[in-house]
C-alpha cells in the first residue's frame, strides 16, 4: 500500500526528509498550503528553527488546521525543531510574540536547545526501541524531553533525557536521522502510518 507523506516545506531541511521517505517506500511531497496538507496521509515536520517555523505556520494559515488534524489523528513525525513543535509544552520557547508554539501532537514537555548551542552539536550511537542495532544520531542545537505523559513511549535516551518518543501514530526525535544514510527511523514511521 502506497502512502503519501508530506514534508512541511516552510523552513528547514525538507530535501533530506523527502529523500529519506522516498527510500523508505513512501510517496513524499512538499506541504506549504492548506490544500496540500489536506491531501496527505501523514506529515513530517523537519528540523530548522522552531520559532521561525511557528511564525510561518501562522503566516501560511496552517497552524490551527494542523493542530486540528493532529487532534483528529493525523500521523506525524518531527525531528529536532519538529519535535519541539509537536510537544504539548515548550520550555525556553523564545521571545514573546516570536515564540515557538506547541501543536500538541505528543503529551510532553520539550526544552529548546537543551544540549547547547551550535558549537555543542555532537553525534552518538543510540539504542532505539524497535530497531535491532543502534542508530547513529546527529544532534544540532537539539532539544530534549523533560516530561512525558502516561501514553508516551520513550524509544531512545541521550545524557539521561528522552530524545526519541512515540505517542500513538506520532513520532519525534531530537536528532536528525535524515542526515545519515540510515533510513530505519523513516521506515518505522512509514510502517506506523500503513499499520505494518
Amino acid at each position: 500500500m502506497s502512502v503519501r507523506v508530506g514534508v512541511l516545506a516552510l523552513q528547514g531541511d525538507t530535501r533530506e526528509h523527502l529523500a529519506a521517505l522516498t527510500e523508505a517506500g513512501a510517496e513524499a511531497v512538499t506541504v506549504r498550503r492548506l490544500t496540500e496538507l489536506q491531501s496527505v496521509d501523514a506529515l513530517v515536520i523537519p528540523g530548522g528553527e522552531s520559532t521561525a517555523m511557528s511564525h510561518l505556520l501562522g503566516e501560511f494559515e496552517l497552524l490551527e488546521p494542523l493542530r486540528g488534524l493532529l487532534r483528529d489523528g493525523l500521523p506525524a513525525y518531527g525531528s529536532c525543531a519538529g519535535m519541539i513543535l509537536l510537544a504539548s509544552e515548550i520550555l525556553d520557547a523564545g521571545v514573546p510574540g516570536r515564540a515557538a508554539l506547541p501543536l500538541g501532537g505528543i503529551d510532553m514537555t520539550v526544552r529548546r536547545n537543551a544540549f547547547g548551542r551550535q558549537v555543542d552539536s555532537f553525534e552518538e550511537d543510540l539504542t532505539f526501541t524497535g530497531l535491532d542495532t543502534p542508530v547513529h544520531a546527529v544532534f544540532i542545537r537539539a532539544p530534549w524531553v523533560e516530561r512525558v505523559g502516561p501514553a508516551v513511549q520513550v524509544l531512545a535516551t541521550a545524557g539521561g533525557h528522552p530524545v526519541a518518543v512515540r505517542q500513538g501514530q506520532v513520532l519525534a526525535t531530537s536528532f536528525h536521522p535524515e542526515m545519515t544514510g540510515d533510513r530505519r527511523v523513516h521506515a518505522l514511521f512509514v510502517d506506523m502510518v500503513t499499520g505494518r
